[in-house]
């Protein structure tokens, strides 16, 4: 039964596109608290089976952790001994082996459910990235694509603020203020991957003179994308505009990703 237990959080997991470390009993010799092949795994805020108990596990999820935030890729063992180190007075000896699963993916926070946010939402939908679909009216998100997060939220603002650190920012709203009102909650956040908003050079003019007004600098104001998109990507449609804009973020995440492997 644990068996089955433990495949179907790792396929959930998997659904949800949420990065993990599968961790197994290797080995063991002597007492210890559980038999070569027992698994858990664990994210990075919650645990899911279990090794034993006790400053072992403690100990395993710890570095599972250390493993996630520091986005290792490479199986690794260790080998502990349960005594008077570690807390615990089993005696015995037990390797363990930790598999990072499920590199991270992209966070990307879509402001808007209009026409080009419902076309780019479905494209979006097909990549390995995490997607909340922010808009303030409730009867848009009907054709939400499988795996994206809807919000209503009266005040889309707040969905900035609890955004996770290096998110993807697109705004698209139906409405300039809002627009502008989010650049500049973004813009004061400062840890973003990428954001963008959409509209032509004359909006990103005069978004630009009013955030000046606000404080922010030129280098700031540089790091906000207006107009979005592949520029060789010129056709109006929706549906034109939703890929030039996907292609941008793609293109963004994978140097992102080949920066990180190579470092």
């Amino acid at each position: 039964m644990i068996f089955h237990d433990w495949i179907a959080t790792l396929h959930q997991l998997r659904q949800q596109r949420t990065p993990c470390v599968l961790i197994t009993v290797l080995s063991e010799r002597g007492s210890v608290p559980r038999d070569s092949g027992s698994k858990m795994i664990v994210t990075a805020s919650d645990c899911f089976q279990t090794i034993g108990g006790g400053h072992l596990e403690y100990e395993c999820i710890a570095m599972a952790r250390r493993m996630l935030a520091a986005k290792q890729t490479a199986v690794h063992s260790e080998t502990f001994s349960l005594g008077a180190r570690l807390g615990q007075c089993c005696g015995g000896m037990t390797t363990i082996l930790f598999e990072p699963l499920l590199q991270p993916q992209p966070q990307i926070l879509l402001f808007g459910a209009g026409h080009v946010g419902q076309a780019l939402v479905r494209v979006l939908a097909t990549l390995p990235c995490h997607i909340r679909w922010i808009d303030e009216r409730d009867n848009l998100f009907g054709a939400a694509p499988e795996g994206v997060s809807c919000c209503q939220l009266e005040d889309p603002l707040d969905a900035v603020l609890e955004a996770a650190p290096d998110s993807y920012f697109i705004i698209m709203t139906h409405d300039h203020q809002r627009d502008l009102a989010l650049c500049e909650a973004i813009l004061r956040r400062g840890d973003f991957r990428w954001f963008g908003v959409i509209g032509s050079q004359t909006k990103r003019d005069r978004f630009v003179y009013r955030l000046q007004g606000k404080g922010f600098s030129e280098q700031q104001l540089a790091t906000m994308r207006c107009p979005i998109g592949l520029p060789a990507v010129t056709g109006k449609l929706p549906s034109e505009i939703a890929v030039a804009v996907a292609a941008e973020i793609i293109s963004h995440y994978q140097a992102v990703a080949s920066s990180e492997q190579s470092a």
